[in-house]
């Protein structure tokens, strides 16, 4: 199917629109893209022409942008980053391709750094950049070839990888139970909850899991990662129910205990995700054949 030609607008239309929707005004973006403010004026007016309708009014001195013009331009804005990216890395690609990865920074950190020299002595003419990112995302509005996702797998328009399941164990600081009795999974409904943001029932079905009938809602505080969560354990703030590869540290040198019950499967696992279109990449390839000799989704982490 051919699209008709005005649905392609030029680039520097489409960059004087997004620079003057982030910037707030002509100035700004033509001092941006080294323009001058009559230059911006006319790559908006030929894109209304291309557009058939008016994307800008004056405002005294000022050029404001339709709401239906401010709307296209976020729709727009990932797909120019994703050209800009995709043009540094066609300049800056070394011999044997480069490969972005977006992680999880806990998992991202404790499994897959410690693996990741054995890749680069076995591929040193792949480079690997990588970004953080805390949930799922859709790739077309990312420039990242491959990401580590948690969850069920089924992500819409991607293959994927199992690494490995996640077991949860709620723990806490010693000085949080103050010497009381603790019976069992129950009791930690006496202390304030912790929640990591990314797991939003795992309180609920890990006390499901020891057969505790769950209050509703849950009560508690809400952290968006398991570095700020793990500290506000440690501090006495509460009780965190954490991945036991992340609390395993801590427990063993006493820094935190584990009264109210052992550690259970989540719902959710670890994945190596990437994209259909993107499935023959020769760095991507390299990277997906040797992470499934390190996928090992019963086994420990590296100690």
């Amino acid at each position: 199917m051919t699209i008709p030609r005005r649905f392609h607008p030029s680039i520097s239309a489409l960059r004087a629109l997004e620079a003057l929707d982030r910037l707030g005004s002509a100035s700004a973006a033509a001092a941006e893209l080294s323009l001058t403010q009559g230059a911006i004026s006319r790559q908006i007016q030929a894109l209304e022409v291309q557009m058939s309708q008016p994307l800008a009014r004056r405002d005294g001195r000022r050029l404001v942008l339709t709401d239906p013009a401010r709307a296209f331009a976020a729709d727009i804005r990932g797909a120019l980053n994703q050209i800009a990216q995709a043009s540094l890395r066609l300049q800056a690609r070394p011999a044997g391709g480069t490969l972005s990865l977006a992680i999880l920074p806990a998992f991202g950190m404790r499994w897959l750094m410690p693996r990741l020299p054995d890749f680069a002595r076995r591929h040193p003419d792949v480079t690997i950049n990588m970004g953080t990112e805390l949930v799922p995302f859709a790739f077309s509005s990312t420039a990242y070839d491959a990401a580590l996702h948690f969850g069920t797998g089924d992500w819409p328009g991607t293959d994927r990888l199992l690494l490995r399941h996640e077991s949860m164990i709620p723990v806490c600081a010693p000085g949080l139970t103050d010497g009381r009795r603790i019976a069992g999974a129950r009791d930690a409904l006496r202390f304030p909850l912790l929640h990591i943001r990314t797991r939003a029932t795992a309180w609920a079905d890990w006390l499901q899991g020891q057969g505790v009938d769950p209050p509703r809602p849950l009560p508690g505080t809400i952290y968006d990662q398991f570095s700020t969560i793990t500290q506000a354990a440690l501090h006495g703030l509460g009780v965190a129910l954490l991945p036991d590869y992340l609390a395993e540290q801590d427990l063993a040198s006493g820094r935190l205990i584990a009264p109210f019950g052992p550690a259970a499967e989540a719902k959710g696992a670890y994945w190596l995700v990437w994209p259909r279109e993107r499935a023959h990449d020769p760095s991507l390839s390299a990277f997906r054949d040797w992470l499934a000799t390190q996928a090992q989704p019963e086994d420990p982490l590296p100690r």
